[in-house]
């Protein structure tokens, strides 16, 4: 394929397909197996719902991976993207067998960690990852913190119908219009980041219309976890490329920037139960969409609004980047921080459904 435009439309194009034409067979699948996630005291739905959307949305985006290497002369499986999707099908089946059997919230994050180092040490030598933030001993606590975390944050997020499946979409073609920009960087590298994010985008927008509310299937934990995976890892990328493009590490600061509300929900849901009492890590209805619900009244609309909150923040980030002005990232970064603090204090305030196994001084499992 010699125009590169054809490409990407191609894959972004086949991955939606190819989704949207499988997620009926996955639907039939759940429930024939009986991979349903059943309502209870924390969840919003009323009804058994299929529990293999994760696999349906990884399947797309595996596929167009492969299939885009393969036909590429100039592409080959290398060991950067040989683990880089060694990664993301490890996560997918952690996050199976969670959705499936349950599994502890220590060992799970072994599995995430485990994730973390593969993608690093295939996609990072020793002094690439020393050259980062001066010493491998802060770099590599750093980015396993940034990977772990952002795939918690995003399984803390996938708690209303069609959320963090529209939100994804968004957040990958953000990815791709960044990888779009005037560059020095290797032009090939920036173009397989730029066809991953659209074979991503795809894959999570082919899926969407069986996730909006009323959701038909859930993502499940396997979903949610590959999609922050995906997004920590392509934020990694992000950093490295955009700090040698601007010769400034400041610039590290840009997918903080462009994930920014993902990190304010489990900010935000941290510090609320923490000051109350409760527990971090079970899932409750005092998300920031859960507070959003409250007040609007409307699953759709929730989403709606978590949509354009991320659209804003897509394009604020590439404008910022094309600009290319340390002073307005710094002030950009520290506005949306203070304009989220403001936002938290807000929904802080609107009355919220603690399940039991939030209190501490109750049993649960």
């Amino acid at each position: 394929m010699n125009n590169p435009m054809f490409e990407y439309i191609s894959v972004f194009v086949m991955s939606w397909l190819m989704v949207y034409g499988l997620t009926p067979f996955i639907i039939k699948l759940a429930l024939r197996t009986n991979f349903v996630d059943k309502p209870e005291a924390r969840k919003i739905h009323q009804k058994a719902i299929p529990l293999l959307g994760g696999l349906s949305v990884f399947i797309g985006f595996f596929l167009l991976c492969l299939y885009d290497v393969a036909i590429t002369h100039t592409r080959t499986f290398d060991r950067g993207m040989l683990g880089y999707l060694t990664g993301s099908v490890l996560i997918v089946l952690i996050g199976l067998w969670d959705d499936r059997y349950g599994m502890r919230p220590f060992i799970k994050m072994l599995g995430q960690i485990l994730v973390s180092l593969i993608f690093i040490f295939t996609n990072y030598d020793t002094r690439e990852l020393f050259m980062m933030f001066g010493s491998i001993y802060i770099t590599l606590p750093l980015l396993i913190i940034w990977m772990v975390g952002l795939m918690n944050a995003l399984n803390f997020l996938d708690n209303m119908d069609g959320v963090i499946t529209g939100m994804a979409s968004i957040l990958g073609l953000g990815f791709f219009g960044f990888s779009l920009m005037p560059s020095t960087a290797n032009a090939g590298v920036m173009s397989l980041i730029a066809l991953i994010s659209l074979s991503f985008s795809g894959a999570t927008l082919g899926f969407l219309p069986y996730n909006f509310n009323p959701a038909k299937i859930f993502l499940g934990d396997a979903g949610s976890m590959f999609i922050g995976y995906f997004l920590s890892s392509m934020g990694i990328l992000m950093a490295q490329y955009a700090g040698v493009q601007k010769q400034d590490k400041a610039y590290y600061l840009l997918p903080v920037l462009l994930l920014s509300y993902a990190i304010f929900d489990i900010a935000l849901v941290s510090y609320t139960r923490k000051r109350d009492g409760r527990h971090v890590m079970q899932g409750g209805k005092d998300h920031s969409t859960h507070r959003i619900h409250t007040v609007l009244g409307s699953a759709k609309v929730t989403a709606v609004m978590i949509y354009l909150i991320n659209i804003i923040i897509v394009l604020t980030t590439i404008v910022v980047f094309r600009i290319g002005s340390r002073q307005l990232l710094l002030i950009t970064t520290g506005l949306f921080a203070l304009i989220f603090v403001f936002f938290g204090m807000k929904l802080d305030q609107v009355p919220i459904v603690v399940p039991d196994n939030q209190l501490k001084n109750k049993e649960h499992e």
